[in-house]
């Protein structure tokens, strides 16, 4: 019995020992995670990012992507964007040295040039060196080389940046360029040839005319891509392209704005315009515009970019997809030559930069770097595994769920998960192309249509570098041909679209437009000797 009383009695003493352990153990567990945490919360520090375009509207911090990619980086995003003009924006804040931590704006413009020529950006290679050698590791070497300046320095990197390599390589490379029909209406005036001035103008008054009014809508049978300051990609680039208009004639610039029958088109359109059928919308709707009338099926036919429609197609689709839009043959010139679609080019599409403004660019960096690594492409793109989507048997299978909100709201699934590239200022096309997949075949026929016709012209950039005078001329010349176009369009004769016309050649010769031509044929050949394109 008292055997049994001691053995008790160690016994009790043996757990209160344990008690006491674990509640000590537990106490300093507790201590190490909330210093931890503390010092993530040190760690973890918001950057202001700015883009440079008024209809971005995707949120950071609240979708599955965003958070993950702050998990992994430690930073949280701010995005800024323009209210109204966006040119006017980001001059302000060069002009008044208050550019935000992060800029990404359009590789093409002026602004890149100024940030760099007023040393308010970082040289990225230097911040690599100083705080993560990894950036070039997951940076495309050939890009580095193509952005890296006379001073042995890059100062912004790129997306959706391809290669000479990388599309010969490739052979589903798609153009972003579609001539698009709203199916129903084009089946039912019995599928015409809109490929001549002739055909084009008879299928547009046809369907004016059999479809006045479409879903309790005006049917407005030209479409088109907004007008801004640099003219207009419908009625400009994306014609000349299904024009096969050249970019040079033998080694020598070639203005593609005064092409015959680039001309010969566009006075098509004048007289759709007199006649009444081109509608004063295409004129003045800004992008928000454009996709609401897209997404009610408003237009009859428009040249139009492809990643654009994809939302609002996949909407329609799933109404009814006989109103689709589906991509046919467009206007073509009087040869009847396939059209040239560009892919991107080695420019990209956008450049973000790291300001000197910001604090932490140690952390900017470790930004870019993670969105360029293959890991935070694939979140990028997918999102993040478990939560979003499955692997199995090497195959990456996005959730059912997750699947159908992406193809029936766009909006709520950005604000939920952010992948299918809603963050896609560092995004690398080549990566994408072996992950595509989680496609519409309606969006996905757009892409393969384009297929035969494309074509690398990423050596016909105008991309001027440190050429500021050049590239000022360039713009004032962009600016000009914005001004006409419209003009050109709205004219109410072809005698008085002559005269404008004539105006315009004039006053471009002003402002410096044969100095222009002999820098973008210098820009041409060094373009091609670079990139190791043979004439």
């Amino acid at each position: 019995m008292k055997k049994r009383k001691i053995i008790l009695i160690i016994s009790a003493v043996v757990v209160v020992a344990l008690l006491f352990y674990i509640t000590d153990m537990m106490r300093n567990w507790n201590e190490l995670s909330e210093k931890e945490e503390t010092a993530a919360e040190e760690k973890m520090v918001t950057l202001d990012w700015y883009i440079n375009f008024s209809w971005f509207a995707t949120e950071w911090g609240e979708s599955l992507v965003s958070q993950e990619i702050t998990k992994k980086t430690g930073v949280d995003i701010n995005f800024v964007v323009p209210k109204g003009n966006e040119s006017e924006k980001i001059r302000s804040m060069i002009e008044s040295d208050t550019l935000p931590d992060m800029i990404t704006v359009g590789w093409w413009g002026p602004e890149g040039q100024e940030m760099i020529s007023k040393g308010q950006v970082y040289a990225l290679n230097i911040l690599a060196e100083k705080y993560d050698s990894a950036f070039f590791s997951e940076a495309n070497e050939d890009t580095v080389e193509w952005y890296t300046r006379k001073d042995g320095n890059i100062y912004g990197y790129p997306n959706y940046s391809y290669t000479y390599q990388d599309y010969t390589e490739n052979s589903e490379v798609p153009s972003n360029q579609n001539f698009l029909v709203r199916k129903d209406i084009y089946e039912a005036i019995g599928s015409p040839d809109m490929t001549t001035p002739e055909g084009f103008e008879e299928a547009v008054k046809k369907a004016a005319e059999m479809f006045p009014v479409v879903d309790g809508k005006s049917l407005i049978p030209v479409g088109a891509d907004e007008f801004t300051d640099r003219g207009n990609n419908s009625f400009d680039v994306y014609l000349q392209n299904f024009l096969a208009v050249p970019y040079e004639k033998d080694g020598k610039y070639y203005d593609r704005n005064t092409d015959p029958e680039y001309i010969r088109w566009l006075k098509v359109f004048r007289k759709l315009g007199e006649e009444g059928y081109l509608k004063n919308d295409i004129f003045v709707d800004k992008r928000s515009q454009l996709e609401e009338k897209i997404r009610d099926g408003r237009y009859f036919c428009l040249l139009y970019q492809s990643t654009d429609i994809e939302d609002q197609e996949k909407v329609i689709f799933k109404e009814d997809p006989e109103r689709i839009y589906i991509a046919v043959d467009g206007p073509k010139n009087s040869r009847g030559d396939d059209p040239v679609l560009p892919v991107r080019g080695i420019n990209g599409w956008t450049v973000t930069y790291i300001s000197k403004n910001c604090e932490h660019p140690e952390k900017a960096l470790e930004m870019m770097t993670y969105m360029l690594s293959e890991e935070g492409q694939k979140t990028l793109y997918y999102g993040v595994e478990g939560a979003m989507y499955q692997v199995r048997d090497g195959e990456i299978i996005t959730k059912p769920e997750i699947l159908e909100l992406l193809n029936t709201d766009r909006k709520k699934y950005d604000e939920l998960y952010g992948a299918a590239d809603a963050y896609w200022m560092l995004k690398d096309s080549v990566a994408e192309i072996q992950w595509r997949g989680n496609e519409f075949s309606c969006v996905n026929d757009m892409k393969k249509w384009t297929y035969p016709y494309t074509a690398y012209t990423g050596q016909y950039d105008m991309n001027f570098g440190e050429d500021s005078r050049s590239l000022a001329i360039y713009n004032q010349l962009l600016q000009l041909w914005s001004k006409y176009l419209p003009k050109l369009l709205l004219a109410k004769s072809e005698e008085e679209f002559d005269i404008i016309l004539e105006k315009y050649c004039a006053e471009r010769e002003n402002k410096g437009y044969e100095e222009f031509c002999r820098s973008a044929e210098r820009v041409f050949q060094s373009n091609k000797e670079r990139l190791g394109i043979e004439e």
